[in-house]
């Protein structure tokens, strides 16, 4: 990425970090145990993709994006709960997270399990009181509520998991591979971009972020899939080759490696071309196709 687009990136997460840390500054003494332990997968790392992917396509679409800081944190919550889940002895068992210690690993296990629930429902508090204080209109707090809870349910994130755990240790197509997919990964993807849409008031431009999102989603499970092969430790920051391990099917083990490659070219390239149709998009591009030859 050029010199711009890293100092907008950075400039970008050290907001979205400075907001998220806000949310968990106040600690009760009595339940204080599990506000330590949201603050500290939220602040474990990350690109912080979501929250900055919501805060282009406002951008992109006009909006004061620097308004809404907040409710980009909301899918972060999002994002973040699911992680503390995924890693859960009764789910993938993954003891390292960003290159530490998981939560169930630094905090006891039903404190990393009411963890993970609470950042699961602080992101409807949150839109909720942005609507209350007149940051965004009752209207659109409906819409990005519908949206973000649509995005974890049983037809997106949360579907999703229950169709990757049912599929462990079976051969399954790749047509049920990208409909796992589209669910575990892609949904809170499209949904961070529909969001950020909504809050600029453009809603016409809603199924050309969809369009982009499922593009971009997919293209970035297939280069995870790939790190799970390729990369190293040190550079994830949790083990490699578990995918293989929990005979979990991926499009490595369905296409290989050179083909994923190819495949998540032409996805990144499809992503790019949607893009043309928002003013203002090189940060986004330049983003998209960093994400391609991202090595965590």
């Amino acid at each position: 990425m050029t010199d711009n687009t890293t100092q907008k990136l950075n400039e970008y997460c050290t907001e979205i970090e400075e907001h998220l840390k806000a949310f968990t500054a106040d600690k009760p003494e009595l339940q204080g145990i599990v506000l330590e332990a949201m603050e500290y997968s939220l602040m474990a790392g990350g690109k912080r993709l979501r929250p900055v992917l919501m805060l282009e396509f406002c951008r992109m679409c006009g909006g004061d994006h620097k308004k809404y800081f907040d409710l980009a944190c909301t899918i972060e919550m999002i994002h973040t709960f699911s992680l503390i889940h995924d890693d859960l002895p009764c789910m993938d068992n993954d003891d390292f997270r960003r290159g530490k210690p998981s939560c169930h690993k630094a905090f006891p296990e039903n404190i990393a399990l009411l963890a993970g629930d609470a950042l699961n429902t602080l992101p409807f508090e949150v839109i909720s009181d942005s609507a209350l204080n007149g940051v965004i209109d009752p209207r659109t707090a409906v819409m990005l509520t519908s949206v973000l809870s649509k995005a974890v349910g049983a037809n997106g994130m949360i579907g999703g998991q229950v169709i990757d755990l049912r599929s462990e240790s079976k051969e399954i197509s790749i047509e049920t591979l990208n409909t796992l997919q589209e669910h575990k990964t892609g949904a809170l993807i499209e949904a961070a971009c529909v969001m950020g849409v909504i809050v600029s008031g453009r809603l016409e431009m809603i199924g050309q972020a969809a369009a982009y999102a499922s593009a971009l989603g997919r293209a970035f499970q297939i280069v995870d899939d790939i790190l799970d092969v390729t990369s190293t430790f040190e550079e994830l920051g949790k083990p490699i080759g578990s995918d293989r391990e929990q005979n979990k099917t991926t499009y490595v083990s369905l296409l290989g490696l050179d083909r994923s490659y190819v495949e998540a070219g032409k996805l990144t390239q499809q992503a790019l071309a949607i893009l043309d149709e928002f003013e203002d998009n090189s940060f986004l591009k330049e983003l998209t196709e960093q994400l391609l030859s991202r090595r965590s």
